[in-house]
C-alpha cells in the first residue's frame, strides 16, 4: 500500500494546472518588466504537471476517472487562459482562439454525451502532439522578445498554428472515436 500523499498527488498535480492559469494570468497583467519570463517559466512548470500527473498515476496505481477527466479540463483552463491573455496582447489571431474554444466546446459536448452513456473514448495521438507543441509555443509567446537572436515568438506563434491544425484533425478523430465506441 502507497503512502496516502502518493494516492493524492496526482490529483493535486492535475489541480495545480488550473490554479497556476490565474497566477499567470495575474503576473502577465502587472506590468512588471520580467512578467514575461516569469509567466513562461511558470507556464512550462504547469505544463511539466501534464506529463507527470499521468505517470504518478500510472506508477502508484491510482489512475480514475475523475483523472481522466480533469486531465484535459486542466490543460484547458490553462491553455485557454493563456492564449486569451495572448490574444488581449496581440500576440496571437483572433481566428486562431476561436478554432481552439470552438473545438474544444464541441469536444467537451462529446465527451459528456460518452459520458452519460458510459463511454470513454481514449485520448489519441494527434491531440497528445497538440497538447505538447501547445505548451511549447505559449511559454514563446509570454516571453515575445529575441533569445540570443533566435525569434522565439515566431517559433511560438507558427507553433500555434500548427497546433490549431492538430487540435482539429484530434476533434475529427475524437468524434469518429466516439461514434465507432457507440455503435
Amino acid at each position: 500500500m502507497h503512502a496516502p500523499w502518493k494516492k493524492n498527488l496526482p490529483m493535486a498535480l492535475t489541480y495545480s494546472r488550473a490554479v497556476a492559469a490565474p497566477v499567470i494570468l495575474g503576473i502577465l497583467m502587472s506590468g512588471w518588466s520580467f512578467a514575461g519570463w516569469v509567466s513562461a517559466v511558470l507556464f512550462a512548470l504547469a505544463a511539466l504537471t501534464d506529463w507527470l500527473d499521468g505517470m504518478l498515476a500510472r506508477r502508484y496505481g491510482v489512475e480514475s476517472n475523475m483523472g481522466r477527466f480533469m486531465d484535459p479540463i486542466a490543460d484547458k483552463i490553462l491553455v485557454l487562459g493563456a492564449i486569451v491573455m495572448l490574444l488581449a496582447m496581440n500576440r496571437v489571431d483572433p481566428i486562431m482562439v476561436f478554432l481552439f474554444l470552438a473545438r474544444d466546446i464541441f469536444i467537451g459536448g462529446i465527451r459528456s454525451v460518452a459520458a452519460a452513456n458510459n463511454l470513454i473514448i481514449a485520448a489519441k495521438p494527434f491531440g497528445k502532439w497538440k497538447t505538447a507543441i501547445q505548451m511549447i509555443a505559449i511559454p514563446c509567446l509570454l516571453i515575445y522578445e529575441p533569445f540570443f537572436g533566435i525569434p522565439i515568438a515566431d517559433i511560438g506563434y507558427y507553433g500555434l498554428w500548427i497546433s490549431v491544425g492538430l487540435s482539429l484533425i484530434s476533434g475529427a478523430e475524437y468524434t469518429i472515436g466516439y461514434y465507432r465506441t457507440a455503435k
